[in-house]
């Protein structure tokens, strides 16, 4: 029996090579991590959720043509279904897409397709760097000066729980969401670079050239839609 393998055709090389340097990155954090991919409009949205974080990642690439489909797939496979790295010329940036896999509970509950609105008081990128960097101080700091009997992983993770659910200014995002963004190689800490804070009923989302990360407020109840996202953030 022949099984049908459905392609994947980037636009150019460098998209493919930027979607593989994210589900790296999410295997990093998760050698098991599915992801859920909605493709259409020539482009393709790509959702993680690196579990150190709880936040919803989100990578958008460009696509060679308007291929429509939405489904999870394990982010290994798709890794190594991505065409090699030294593709060049037209067409050589086609890979495969991988079989579809049994979706994690996070995958049902994506944020909304609309109604984001821009939100002030995010401090720039340089600042949030500063505050990141302080908050690791702080975490190691704290985590050395714990006496032998209490250093264990349930007191590491309540420090941890108490310094990244702090919010950023008064925006109401949680440090975690920029720590996410950081590690997940979507924000750079130069002035200047764009990078913005959304709301949309009760998601968040911290968006960058490079990326999305997007949560849920603390007190918010159910709900499911989809994100569509820019090619580049």
């Amino acid at each position: 029996m022949t099984v049908s393998v459905q392609p994947l055709r980037f636009a150019d090389a460098r998209e493919a090579a930027d979607l593989a340097a994210f589900l790296g990155r999410l295997l990093h954090y998760d050698r098991a991590a599915a992801v859920r991919l909605q493709a259409g409009g020539g482009a393709l949205a790509v959702f993680g959720r690196p579990p150190s974080f709880e936040v919803l990642a989100v990578r958008a690439v460009r696509l060679a043509d308007a291929q429509e489909f939405d489904t999870t797939v394990s982010a290994g496979d798709l890794l190594e279904a991505l065409p090699a790295g030294d593709a060049e010329g037209p067409g050589a940036a086609a890979g495969a897409l991988p079989a579809p896999v049994t979706g994690p509970p996070w995958a049902g509950v994506l944020p909304p397709r609309r109604g984001w609105r821009e939100q002030g008081g995010l401090p720039d990128p340089v600042a949030l760097r500063t505050t990141l960097t302080a908050a690791v101080h702080e975490f190691r700091t704290r985590d050395e000066a714990l006496p032998e009997d209490r250093r264990t992983r349930a007191e590491r993770d309540r420090i941890g729980h108490e310094i990244w659910s702090r919010t950023v200014a008064a925006t109401g995002l949680p440090l975690r969401a920029v720590h996410a963004a950081q590690s997940l190689g979507f924000l750079r800490a130069a002035p200047g670079f764009p990078v913005a804070l959304l709301a949309a009923g009760s998601w968040l989302r911290l968006r960058t050239p490079y990326g999305s990360v997007a949560l849920r407020r603390a007190d918010a109840a159910g709900g499911l839609g989809n994100l569509a996202v820019s090619v580049r953030g």
